[in-house]
C-alpha cells in the first residue's frame, strides 16, 4: 500500500513537498482551518467539482495548499495529474501539430484529480483556447480539477480572450467551484521568516 502511495506521489510530480500539518493558520491570509477541513475530506473529488485558489497578490500560498491537498489525495489512492498550466497548454499545442493531442487529452481525462497551476498567468492564445475548453469540458461534473492563479476569478474572462470560449470555460469552472481568495505573503516566505527567527 505504501509503495502505491509513493508511486502516485512521484508520478504526480508536485511543485512542493507540502503537507497538511505544516500549514500555519495563525497568519491572517484568508484561509482558515475549517476551509481545509472541508477540502481535505476530498468530497469535491468524489462529486467531480472544481476547487479554485485565486491568489490576489502572490501565488506561493495557493499552490502550497493545493500541493498539500494533492499529497493527501495520493494517500487515498487517487490518480493525480499535476501541471503548470502555461507549459501544459504549450505542450498540447505542439501535440496537436504532431497529431497526438487526443492521446494526451485522454491521459488527462483519466486522472481523478487535475491540478492546473498558474492558470491565466499569461493570456491564452487562439490555438490554446479550444484545448483548454476541451480539458474542462471532459471533466465537467465528472472529474475534479484544482486551479491556482495569480488573478482573481473576476479577471479570468479577459485572460481567455475570446468571449464565446470564455463563456463556455468559465460557465463550467465558476459555477461548480469552491473558490478561496488568498492574500498576504506566500507560505514559502512565511516559513523562511519563521526559520530565520528560530
Amino acid at each position: 500500500a505504501q509503495a502505491a502511495i509513493v508511486r502516485l506521489t512521484r508520478n504526480a510530480a508536485f511543485r512542493y513537498k507540502a503537507y497538511l500539518e505544516q500549514i500555519d493558520y495563525a497568519t491572517n491570509w484568508g484561509f482558515e482551518r475549517n476551509h481545509m477541513e472541508r477540502l481535505v475530506t476530498l468530497d469535491f473529488v468524489h462529486k467531480g467539482r472544481t476547487s479554485s485558489f485565486p491568489a490576489l497578490q502572490v501565488r506561493g500560498k495557493a499552490i502550497y495548499i493545493a500541493c498539500a491537498l494533492g499529497h493527501e489525495a495520493c494517500k487515498r489512492k487517487f490518480r493525480i495529474f499535476y501541471a503548470n498550466a502555461p507549459k501544459l497548454l504549450g505542450a498540447l499545442k505542439v501535440a496537436k501539430v504532431k497529431g497526438t493531442l487526443e492521446t494526451e487529452l485522454k491521459k488527462i481525462e483519466r486522472c481523478q484529480l487535475l491540478f492546473l497551476d498558474d492558470l491565466f498567468i499569461v493570456p491564452i492564445d487562439a490555438k490554446q483556447r479550444p484545448i483548454l475548453l476541451e480539458i474542462i469540458e471532459n471533466r465537467h461534473e465528472r472529474k475534479s480539477t484544482i486551479i491556482t492563479s495569480q488573478y482573481p476569478s473576476s479577471n479570468w474572462y479577459d485572460m481567455v480572450g475570446d468571449p464565446t470560449i470564455a463563456d463556455a470555460i468559465l460557465d463550467r469552472i465558476i459555477h461548480t467551484a469552491h473558490t478561496i481568495e488568498l492574500y498576504g505573503e506566500s507560505m514559502r516566505k512565511l516559513r523562511a521568516k519563521k526559520s530565520q527567527s528560530l
